[in-house]
């Protein structure tokens, strides 16, 4: 990384401190998640009847739940299946809907009209609705809640895609890797792809806090992950049925982590769009 660029991102970041913090957000997230597991003070399923339904202490932090399990340690394993979900259905809708786009922005014709009313059509129903019908239909199995978070992610970069690499398609040193003899295939995966890259991390970023939510509300009303795995919705939709009892701490800590983890997202990027956008540099 050059030192021009690194300016430029201390600058953003001066600018706009709440992109650091949403970096380092991020990051301790994904610390939790990889090693959650051995960190924690209790086993999270482990139940314990006696000690049902604890306000939080100093021996349960965030209380415990109807079985006596302990809400803060199923809180913190939760954050590896919830961004494993999200991190692999936003990884998988971008291979295939960047890919597909480029092709369709480089090629044009009848291909890209197929795939714009295909897009059209698919965006016009709504994507939470499409998604839990897919699961209810395959079953809801990790695997299955992948697929089809990532399926209704892919409008996004098939459209961003496609409208990137149409406006790149006839620019000089395109013209100058056909001209050396580079095939269509090459042209696109070397130098097309790579270069509308940076524009697309911005909506990862963003896709990522989405398909959070996408994941946990599937499991809230029962099509997504069961019992007893550790799981952000599955908490929140078990933690709803005693909040009218005073038992507010079975949502509180799961309904917490859930909106801080899609917050840091979307502010990470906000400032990718800054740190990425050339007009920030003049």
């Amino acid at each position: 990384m050059s030192t021009a660029t690194l300016n430029h991102v201390a600058w953003v970041l001066r600018g706009n401190p709440l992109t650091a913090v949403a970096a380092v957000g991020v990051a301790i997230l994904c610390v939790l998640a990889a090693i959650g597991p051995w960190i924690v003070p209790y086993d999270p399923i482990a139940s314990n009847v006696a000690i049902a339904l604890q306000a939080p202490s100093a021996l349960h932090w965030a209380g415990t739940d109807q079985l006596g399990r302990d809400v803060f340690s199923r809180t913190i394993v939760a954050a590896r299946l919830d961004l494993m979900i999200a991190a692999s259905a936003v990884s998988l809708s971008f291979v295939v809907g960047a890919v597909i786009g480029s092709i369709c922005g480089y090629v044009g014709g009848r291909l890209d009209r197929m795939v714009g009313r295909f897009v059209d059509v698919l965006m016009a129903f709504p994507l939470f609705v499409l998604a839990m019908a897919m699961v209810a239909a395959l079953g809801n199995r990790v695997e299955n809640i992948v697929i089809a978070t990532a399926f209704i992610n892919l409008p996004f970069y098939i459209r961003f895609a496609r409208a990137e690499v149409n406006v790149r398609r006839n620019a000089g040193w395109v013209e100058s890797a056909r001209a050396c003899g580079d095939s269509h295939l090459s042209v696109i995966l070397r130098f097309l792809l790579p270069n509308i890259l940076p524009a697309m991390a911005v909506q990862i970023s963003l896709n990522l806090g989405w398909a959070v939510l996408n994941a946990a509300g599937l499991s809230f009303i029962g099509l997504g992950v069961q019992q007893p795995t550790p799981e952000w919705g599955i908490m929140v939709a078990e933690g709803a049925r005693f909040i009218s009892t005073g038992n507010w701490w079975l949502v509180a800590c799961p309904g917490f982590a859930l909106m801080i983890a899609v917050l840091f997202f979307n502010l990470l990027g906000d400032g990718l769009r800054d740190i990425l956008d050339p007009r920030m540099r003049t």
